[in-house]
């Protein structure tokens, strides 16, 4: 694994750092307005006073804060997708991978990193009572005890089986400012939370009692996309509709089906649905960097 000089002096020093995932750049967004997005995010933070650490894989190497001409190899079509269990592989082969939330949080934790910024966790697959189709970001979470601020999941997925799961797995989830859990593209879904907090302050104290306790799971907390911000609701339920009507018809199944979703729903909604994801993203970014400040702070005082 390749950590990044200034990454790896602000970890020493105990300066905020925010990781952030390739799998949005190389898999969310057409080139070249990835690497463009990508930029931008690392800005955000660096604007914030936080160092920013874009996380993936260059020729068969785990690197921690990608280089600009890293990023630029990272950002070409065809970067091989990598979770948890690519990352041998892709090191044997020695080629370029994007890492997915999964593999981020892994690789973060790893690093010594305490927060990390994405869009949407995956989570359980509706219809997974068949098909077994569920995330390694939530087994993933489970054993790495990093903070994740996320919009929490995609509404295409089964949220209530997919905080069930978590909840088995037994990673903690807070609302940012809501005791109502996100569903991506909506800043609300049809599941309350037991927890939440106000404040970037009130995690940086929960991180501190984890590891006062040497908890190994990661601390999810759940950030709803400004309200301003979000999908209509009722664009939305009709496009989902819409999309799952599609997939059916074609027969898509497994985990070609969320991808082929995903893809439908970007047509359908004219591209509105990728400008809610970038807008959600931001909106983590600028939560996690306060988060990052906030422990730092609690650390050196």
């Amino acid at each position: 694994m390749k950590i990044s000089k200034e990454v790896q002096q602000a970890i020493a020093e105990g300066k905020p750092v925010v990781a952030l995932e390739s799998t949005i750049i190389s898999h969310g967004l057409p080139h070249p307005q990835n690497l463009v997005a990508a930029r931008e995010f690392e800005q955000l933070l660096i604007d914030a006073g936080v160092i920013p650490a874009t996380i993936g894989i260059v020729s068969g190497v785990p690197t921690i804060g990608l280089s600009s001409q890293e990023l630029e190899q990272i950002a070409q079509p065809g970067t091989a997708k990598s979770s948890v269990r690519d990352l041998p592989i892709i090191a044997a082969k020695k080629i370029n991978g994007a890492t997915t939330v999964a593999a981020t949080a892994h690789l973060a934790a790893k690093a010594g990193i305490q927060v990390f910024a994405t869009g949407g966790l995956g989570g359980v697959h509706r219809g997974a009572n068949t098909s077994f189709d569920e995330s390694a970001d939530l087994t993933t979470l489970a054993t790495s005890p990093v903070v994740v601020v996320s919009a929490g999941v995609k509404s295409v997925l089964d949220i209530g089986a997919t905080l069930e799961r978590l909840e088995t797995l037994s990673v903690p989830v807070v609302g940012y400012g809501t005791k109502v859990f996100p569903s991506f593209w909506l800043p609300e879904s049809d599941f309350e939370l037991d927890w939440s907090v106000q404040s970037a302050a009130e995690v940086a104290e929960i991180i501190a009692s984890r590891l006062d306790l040497e908890s190994k799971a990661a601390l999810l907390v759940a950030n709803p996309v400004p309200t301003n911000q979000a999908w209509a609701k009722a664009e939305h339920d009709q496009v989902l509709e819409k999309a799952f009507a599609a997939a059916r018809q074609a027969g898509v199944r497994g985990k070609a089906v969320t991808p082929f979703l995903l893809e439908f729903i970007v047509g359908a909604s004219e591209g509105r649905s990728l400008e809610v994801n970038l807008s959600l993203v931001r909106n983590n970014i600028a939560v996690a960097g306060e988060i990052s400040k906030a422990i730092s702070a609690r650390r050196t005082s």
